[in-house]
């Protein structure tokens, strides 16, 4: 963080303790309405964080040709899905948007051109999570896009601008699942808790370690590894926010994972706390 960085900000955010950085493994939209030990784990992390002035998050399912981030001062939830019962679909998460947090995170990305958007709203990949974390929508919400026409390293570098944000009160999470293959899916196991391939329990072992070692070469160069890897993350757009959240680490951070689990054969929920 420079003074650069905190002048910019200081006039809408006070100066607070370093807020911590998650990774969520969002899963199954479902995961919204239904108890089980993800959503318990998502609940169970939110009270061991201060609370935040605001909440950036970067989801899978906001991938964009350049950057955005929602402007408004009421973004709408959005159900950018299919064939899932009506209670889902009823679902609202009326958290606030932060019009001044989206132009402090313009200023932050410049020299990158950040778009302003008053169109988007909340996705799936942000509120499905979050209403777990903070069900009284008391906090305001932003999302940032996910450029799908630059590389994986450009997204950490790109990260690492972001982390004055962490001094000012502000909760940056990524959304997505680090092994997520949904053509391969063992639906006649959806609900298979710690059942993966064998390609998915090697790429779930290996990526874990990278983790925990702080190894993430490997992981911002994931097109370069095993076959394992390939199939899964064989699309970016559910990996990319875990860089989001790497490139946001300080050398005195910790690492954990929680919700680590395999899924339906060739999903994983690993989640991921930095502090």
């Amino acid at each position: 963080m420079n003074l650069n960085d905190l002048h910019t900000i200081s006039s809408t955010f006070s100066l607070t303790e370093k807020m911590p950085v998650l990774f969520l493994g969002h899963g199954n939209p479902m995961n919204a309405i239904e108890e089980n030990q993800f959503v318990t784990g998502f609940r169970n992390v939110a009270k061991t964080l201060p609370k935040p002035n605001a909440i950036l998050c970067i989801s899978a399912h906001w991938f964009t040709n350049g950057t955005k981030v929602t402007a408004m001062e009421f973004p709408p939830p959005i159900h950018d899905f299919g064939g899932f019962p009506k209670e889902l679909y009823d679902v609202q998460y009326p958290a606030k948007g932060s019009p001044e947090l989206a132009q402090e995170t313009k200023q932050l990305l410049s020299p990158t051109l950040v778009e302003l958007d008053e169109e988007w709203g909340l996705d799936h990949g942000a509120w499905s999570v979050i209403k777990h974390l903070y069900p009284e929508a008391n906090i305001p919400v932003i999302q940032l896009s996910i450029d799908y026409t630059k590389p994986a390293n450009y997204h950490f570098e790109l990260a690492k601008k972001l982390k004055s944000l962490r001094h000012r009160g502000i909760l940056i999470i990524g959304s997505g699942n680090i092994i997520h293959n949904l053509r391969l899916v063992d639906f006649k196991n959806f609900n298979t808790i710690d059942y993966g391939y064998d390609w998915a329990i090697e790429a779930h072992e290996t990526i874990n370690n990278y983790l925990l070692e702080g190894n993430y070469k490997p992981l911002i160069d994931y097109k370069s590894q095993s076959s394992s890897f390939q199939l899964a993350i064989p699309t970016p757009d559910h990996y990319l926010p875990l860089l989001y959240t790497l490139g946001l680490q300080d050398k005195t951070d910790d690492l954990s994972l929680f919700n680590d689990n395999l899924l339906a054969g060739s999903l994983s929920m690993t989640s991921v706390k930095i502090n």
